[in-house]
């Protein structure tokens, strides 16, 4: 080019060229030379002022104008499970572009928050909606990060002291940034940039009332944990429009005496059983089992609204005062729910079982069932127990008796089997009809619970099987052996508590139920239970066939709980297409996402996981609330450097015992026994040891409790008494190890 460019000849150059341009490429591109090049400087500098072009580092881009690879935030899934994105830097006067992302093959699991560094495409002419698509190129960060916390007013404005235990800042809020938040209110805030010096700020974008609430100590692990909660209208209106099914091609099974035993609390049934004993001479004191599972399938069809909303949750999660449904009530409360007396769609399994309760055969079938009563465990047992009420007297021979002979038969094989038995009591907190807690309690397990749990274990087995069978595909339930680093910790603290986990064999858990059992009736025996737990790892879906080493089983898929898990729901519709049942079956584009199905829902159940454990350590907080001050008994459930973690007898709650609460001698802590031990005194504090503690503090909002120890073993709380004989560890070293200790009890303080 000739002559020297103008403002528009620069923009239609970089609008014609939109990778990374510099003052360079420019000049390059316009032939300008020589003492030229200043001017080309200045009129840079000049359209930069003007709003016209941007500068990022070295390179210019029209205003307004994405460069081809961008820094992208992706935005929440949308109705049809679509992940869309925003620039995160955008400077036009127009809304920012609407970008849709494009995962491929091997890419990591993308949620809403998330930066991502994309590479930018325009969307085709026929694409509505958005106007790039993305591809990644590498995942940066989650961003921006959203935080719950209390809102507290200042002279600055305000701050956001955050809920979360972990939490070791608080977040500033700048005048004009509080939406209206009152001081002490819970609010939900959004960062908004990571100041050098300083605290980082937010921005409030939510508020969620007064924390002190009964009913805001779910609802904080709700928004902290970024559970879905309200369902698309898309998803409602189909959910409404569901209606019951007929018997058509269906097997009917409603002559079967098919029993749902649950809690009494259960806000859904989605399993119903019942058994006889078998007439075949060939099979001596057999026994045939059935199980029926709610036909979800029916209702929820693949790539259907309710569909993506189930996907996208993923599960149902449980808290003490509520229920966020993987599906809407209509279905999960309602349709699906196999209620007494009506007719509900089922997916039922004939299985027979020999007298030592070995499954000699077992098929499927698609049904339609009438369950004769709905049972809690306490009625089915109480029964069993020669104790029936009105409602289990007129079932006891027919129906009860049988399901307890058929548990007798697989009692027998599980026994053989030898899976991992925990014995690890759950904690029930009960609530009054205002959220508050009445009391805090552990849940009796009775033969009743264990009968619907193997009868549910060998109907997983069952479909795995079925489908492996017909070499259709489906999600395992996996569960993999424990690491070597897991069980040489654990066996460390087996020998700590003088008891042995035998080394050098092939892993099973035979192995581990031997160590349960020598640490049975012993002090040690909660804290064995629980150190064998932390050793294993997590179980998770996947679409290989890995078996479950907690179960003691080669292959394992879950079959049982379509209401609540999406596992369940996907090998439903695997089992639809494997017999022909109808074309709501496996689709071939679910089958292809069937790994990014497995990996997606891992995640969610471990989100839930962590809400309803969160929700349980608050309610437990909040009943402990008004008892500071008083004395617990309990036992050492956990050993760090910063101090020690003391689990009540009575509810089950852990604290914290800060170390220097424990007089002014240094301990020394060894993770491989889980031990402190006193400089000068050497006295040993491990895992399980019986504890007296004051109660000190109890946090309802985060959970946290701390606590002062009074007695260790029926003796009173080390003080840092001399022993004599025993010299002092060098002071470099100690001073060194003390500053270390210090800065960890800090952290952990400000957790709790």
């Amino acid at each position: 080019m000739a002559h020297f460019p103008s403002k528009d000849d620069i923009l239609g150059w970089i609008r014609e060229n939109p990778g990374a341009v510099g003052k360079r490429e420019i000049a390059r591109a316009f032939n300008v030379k020589g003492a030229e090049r200043i001017a080309l400087k200045q009129l840079l500098r000049e359209m930069q002022a003007e709003g016209a072009i941007r500068r990022e580092r070295k390179s210019f881009r029209e205003k307004g104008a994405l460069p081809p690879v961008s820094v992208l935030v992706v935005e929440a899934p949308d109705v049809d499970g679509d992940l869309f994105a925003h620039p995160q830097d955008w400077d036009g006067d127009e809304a920012p572009p609407r970008i849709l992302f494009i995962p491929g093959k091997g890419d990591p699991g993308i949620t809403q928050g998330d930066r991502i560094l994309a590479r930018l495409t325009p969307a085709p002419e026929h694409a509505s909606g958005h106007a790039f698509e993305a591809r990644l190129i590498r995942r940066i960060g989650a961003g921006p990060r959203r935080i719950l916390g209390l809102f507290r007013k200042t002279d600055q404005g305000g701050r956001i002291v955050p809920v979360e235990r972990k939490a070791d800042r608080d977040w500033l809020v700048p005048h004009g940034e509080h939406a209206g938040a009152r001081d002490g209110e819970l609010v939900e805030g959004e960062i908004v940039g990571n100041p050098r010096l300083g605290l980082p700020r937010a921005k409030v974008i939510a508020r969620l009332g007064d924390p002190a609430a009964p009913r805001s100590v779910s609802l904080i692990a709700i928004h902290e944990h970024g559970l879905p909660v309200e369902f698309s209208e898309e998803a409602i209106a189909e959910a409404l429009a569901a209606k019951p099914v007929p018997l058509g091609d269906r097997e009917d099974l409603r002559a079967l005496p098919l029993l749902t035993i649950d809690p009494s609390d259960a806000r859904d049934h989605d399993d119903a059983v019942c058994a006889h004993a078998d007439d075949d001479p060939a099979n001596p004191g057999g026994h045939v089992l059935w199980v029926a599972i709610a036909d979800v399938a029916h209702y929820v069809r693949p790539g259907s609204a309710l569909d993506r909303e189930a996907r996208k949750r993923g599960n149902s999660s449980y808290f003490p005062d509520r229920v966020v449904p993987m599906l809407p009530e209509e279905l999960s409360g309602d349709l699906c729910s196999l209620h007494e007396g009506v007719d509900r769609p089922c997916i039922a399994l004939r299985m027979v079982l020999s007298a030592d309760g070995t499954k000699r055969s077992h098929r499927f079938t698609r049904g339609l069932m009438r369950s004769p009563a709905s049972l809690s465990y306490e009625q089915a047992q109480a029964a069993h127990d020669g104790a029936p009420d009105a409602a289990t007297a007129p079932l006891l021979e027919t129906a009860i008796a049988p399901l307890f002979a058929a548990y007798g038969a697989l009692k027998a094989a599980r026994e053989r089997r030898q899976p991992l038995a925990l014995d690890l009591p759950e904690r029930k907190i009960i609530l009054s009809e205002e959220g508050e807690v009445l009391s805090v309690a552990f849940r009796e397990r009775f033969d009743a619970h264990k009968l619907i749990e193997e009868f549910m274990v060998l109907s997983n087995v069952c479909a795995a099987e079925t489908l492996e069978r017909r070499a259709r595909p489906l999600l395992y339930r996996a569960h993999e052996e424990p690491t070597t680093e897991k069980l040489d910790a654990l066996r460390e603290i087996a020998e700590s508590c003088g008891l042995t986990l035998a080394r050098g064999q092939v892993l099973q858990t035979a192995q581990f139920n031997r160590l349960l059992d020598q640490a049975a009736g012993s002090d040690f025996s909660e804290m064995i239970n629980l150190s064998v737990l932390r050793s294993q790892t997590q179980a998770y879906y996947t679409r290989e066939a890995i078996g479950h080493f907690g179960l003691a089983l080669a292959r394992y898929a879950h079959f049982t709980s379509p209401i609540r898990r999406y596992a369940d729901l996907v090998v439903h519709r695997a089992l639809i297409s494997a017999h022909g049942w109808g074309n709501d079956g496996l689709t071939a584009e679910e089958t292809d996402a069937l790994e990014e199905t497995a990996k997606h829902i891992s995640m969610t159940e471990r989100r839930s996981m962590e809400a309803e454990r969160d929700t349980t350590d608050r309610y437990l907080a909040a009943f402990l609330a008004d008892r500071v001050g008083n004395e617990f008994e309990g036992k050492v459930s956990g050993v760090t450097r910063f101090g020690l973690f003391i689990r009540l007898t009575d509810t089950g709650a852990d604290g914290l015992v800060p170390i220097s609460s424990l007089g002014r001698e240094y301990f020394h802590y060894d993770a491989d026994s889980q031990t402190l031990t006193g400089e000068r005194t050497r006295r040993e504090i491990g895992l399980g040891m019986r504890a007296t503690v004051r109660l000190a503090e109890a946090v309802p909002v985060t959970g946290g409790l701390l606590f002062e120890l009074l007695e260790i073993e029926g003796k009173p709380a080390p003080r840092g008494a001399p022993v004599k004989g025993r010299g002092p560890v060098p002071r470099r070293k100690a001073v060194k190890a003390r500053s270390k200790s210090s800065k960890l009890e800090k952290k952990a303080k400000r957790r709790f």
